[in-house]
């Protein structure tokens, strides 16, 4: 199965995950208001995910590697989980640049 965009209700927002074709979660969006703003997110993922620069890698406070992928003005678009390694999260980010150009969107 190829990976895809999950578009689903959060509460009273809307938020999506891309969805690898093992079925592992590799990316998850910030919360929106409106279903059309997730929408226009998963666009922005998939114009912004095949370029390096957006990628910022970063550690959270127990040192455990993680990336967020950011459009051309700097706001966040995703996040990804937590990596046992910076190689496992730099594998992450290739995921994430395969998979998100060409993925569909679900619900």
């Amino acid at each position: 199965m190829a990976a895809y965009f999950h578009l689903k209700p959060s509460g009273t927002q809307w938020m999506f995950n891309l969805v690898a074709g093992n079925h592992e979660i590799i990316l998850t969006s910030e919360r929106y208001t409106a279903k059309q703003s997730a929408q226009g997110g998963i666009a922005s993922v998939q114009a912004n995910a095949p370029v390096d620069a957006r990628y910022a890698r970063l550690n959270d406070a127990a040192g455990k590697p993680y990336f967020v992928l950011k459009a051309a003005n700097g706001e966040p678009l995703g996040k990804s989980e937590t990596y046992s390694s910076a190689a496992a999260r730099d594998q992450g980010i290739e995921a994430v640049k395969a998979a998100a150009p060409g993925a569909p969107t679900k619900e």
